[in-house]
């Protein structure tokens, strides 16, 4: 979800202007992920490194995270999307615990799209504290996946951007990448749909020979 602050500032709006645009992208492209196939979405939100940034927009930030979550509770059940969080939440502020614990438990039964929302949420942090966690056995590669979650297929950044910045890094070991200029408010489903195609079009080997 990159680019909303830039793509504000392009048309001389606030920065804030450009969260809201994004959150509005974010619908759009939850209701057209499932039509196209897509059974896991998930959608970078508020990296652990974005608390750099300066607190009126963290404090707007957190506030339209719970705008979003009052929102669309409704719109996702009657959907079928299953929503959860990825990330840490002993940083979040309080208030906005119990809306993700309500979204969470109210959109459990989904089939449609499991939506993932990382928030507060750093890769390497996630590994280690996999790593660390109580053992139940030897730490293998079958064990750590378990523990952070399914492999990821496809990897779209929007804005230009041509870099993983932290986000799933052990889940897209072997995940295609997919890069476009377009910022995060603007994509739309069919930008969705032509990435799905070039995806679709790949030959992925994982480390063996292609098809002769």
């Amino acid at each position: 979800m990159d680019g909303n602050g830039r793509w504000a500032q392009r048309q001389g709006k606030p920065r804030l202007a450009g969260h809201r645009a994004g959150a509005d992208a974010l619908r759009r492209i939850v209701e057209a992920a499932p039509p196209l196939g897509v059974g896991i979405l998930t959608v970078y939100a508020f990296s652990s490194d974005n608390w750099r940034r300066p607190q009126q927009e963290v404090n707007a930030l957190m506030t339209l995270f719970g705008t979003y979550l009052r929102r669309e509770v409704r719109r996702c059940v009657r959907e079928g999307i299953h929503v959860s969080l990825i990330g840490r939440r002993d940083r979040l502020p309080t208030d906005l615990l119990p809306l993700i614990n309500q979204m969470e438990a109210d959109t459990a039964g989904g089939r449609n799209l499991h939506l993932r929302l990382a928030i507060d949420y750093s890769s390497r942090d996630a590994i280690l504290t996999a790593i660390n966690a109580k053992p139940e056995g030897p730490i293998t590669r079958a064990a750590l996946s378990e523990r952070l979650g399914p492999d990821v297929d496809f990897v779209i950044r929007t804005s230009g951007e041509q870099r993983l910045s932290d986000f799933l890094l052990w889940e897209c070991a072997y995940a295609e990448m997919y890069f476009t200029e377009r910022h995060w408010p603007e994509f739309e489903a069919a930008d969705l749909a032509q990435a799905l195609d070039h995806f679709h079009s790949r030959d992925r080997r994982y480390g063996a020979l292609g098809a002769a």
